[in-house]
């Protein structure tokens, strides 16, 4: 992506053709990553020995000393699984590292994050739009109002305000606490955003553990191309959404194209973006995206192509989305695979332009 966003992104493990991109990958670089086997850590004795609800019995051998569980295992079950899932982790610490340099820069809009700036041109338009098509109850100069937004690697806050000034409850999380402090900092100059958002320093698995079915929308601009596991980061989302309630990604294909653009170009030769903010091992195709999203409960509705022009410093909807594309999907009542998506129809097409140029991309 030309842009930067929040947080990374490894294993897929989707498994058969259906999960490849359609670029091979740059001279020199590996393809894929493998995602950490945590399982060992739930089995480590924590500080302060068993909790006294437990009894085991002490069997001697010849050989060595062997502890028997006598009881019955839910309690421990639970415990373990507590366990795993604080250390199965969205957060990448080495992009943490890249974007603390700059977490005072956000809303320089000349600066490192001048793409993000122009891009909330057409993203913004993109959710309200599409929320408001879902939905006929909506108050005028307020139409999102009583909605309620997570948005993760919410950086400085560049797509919380907006979201926020078009009436929505938005709840911004980002893991570097400078960021936090950044979004603060220049919501407090608007009393109005002031009571519609607010900031908290910490991770998607976090908020999972605070509540779950709490958002109406969860948007993932620019993020989930830095995440640590993208199948747990989906996962997430799922657990705190509403019962169809709508998510919302945007990011960078995984093409020979993107490299050029994205990485080469952007970074390396003008600048657009700091350099080393992508690794394009960690990009994703729209196609494998989507094998995701289906197989952790959500139904694909839309996936639209971006384009950016570095010349005017402006994004437009395209068809192609060999390099940068949008999607919007649904958590489904009942988790099940979709394969396939409905056609826009004609009226659809003329009222959401947008949209209907995703027309069968995936």
């Amino acid at each position: 992506m030309w842009g930067c966003g929040g947080l990374s992104r490894a294993a897929r493990a989707l498994g058969g053709p259906r999960g490849r991109s359609s670029g091979a990958g740059p001279p020199g670089r590996r393809l894929g990553a493998v995602a950490g086997d945590h399982y060992d850590q739930a089995f480590q004795r924590r500080p302060g020995g068993f909790s006294e609800n437990y009894s085991w019995k002490m069997q001697l051998t010849s050989n060595s000393t062997r502890f028997v569980h006598l009881t019955e295992m839910k309690s421990s079950m639970s415990a373990m699984k507590r366990l795993y899932s604080t250390s199965h982790t969205t957060v990448d610490s080495k992009e943490m590292n890249k974007f603390q340099l700059w977490a005072h820069k956000w809303w320089d809009e000349q600066g490192e994050y001048s793409t993000l700036h122009s891009l909330n041109d057409v993203r913004v338009p993109f959710i309200r739009d599409t929320l408001l098509n879902m939905s006929s109850d909506h108050q005028l100069g307020s139409p999102l109002s009583g909605v309620k937004i997570l948005d993760v690697g919410c950086g400085g806050g560049l797509l919380s305000e907006p979201l926020g000034r078009l009436g929505a409850s938005v709840t911004g999380i980002d893991p570097l606490e400078d960021n936090i402090r950044t979004a603060e900092q220049h919501k407090s100059f608007d009393p109005v955003l002031a009571k519609r958002i607010q900031y908290k320093p910490c991770s998607l698995e976090d908020i999972v553990e605070e509540a779950t079915e709490t958002f109406d929308v969860i948007v993932a601009s620019e993020v989930v191309e830095h995440v640590a596991d993208l199948e747990t980061f989906i996962k997430y989302c799922y657990q705190v959404l509403k019962p169809e309630g709508s998510l919302f990604i945007t990011t960078i294909n995984k093409t020979h194209l993107s490299y050029i653009l994205g990485i080469v170009v952007a970074e390396r030769i003008i600048g657009i973006v700091p350099e080393d903010t992508h690794d394009w091992e960690k990009f994703i195709s729209p196609e494998e995206l989507e094998c995701l999203l289906d197989s952790n409960g959500f139904l694909v509705k839309t996936v639209n192509g971006m384009s950016y022009n570095p010349l005017s410093g402006s994004w437009s909807w395209t068809e192609s989305t060999s390099i940068n594309y949008a999607v919007h999907a649904m958590k489904c009542r009942v988790k099940e695979q979709s394969s396939s998506r409905e056609p826009p129809s004609e009226t659809d097409k003329e009222e959401h332009p947008a949209e209907a140029s995703a027309s069968t991309t995936v």
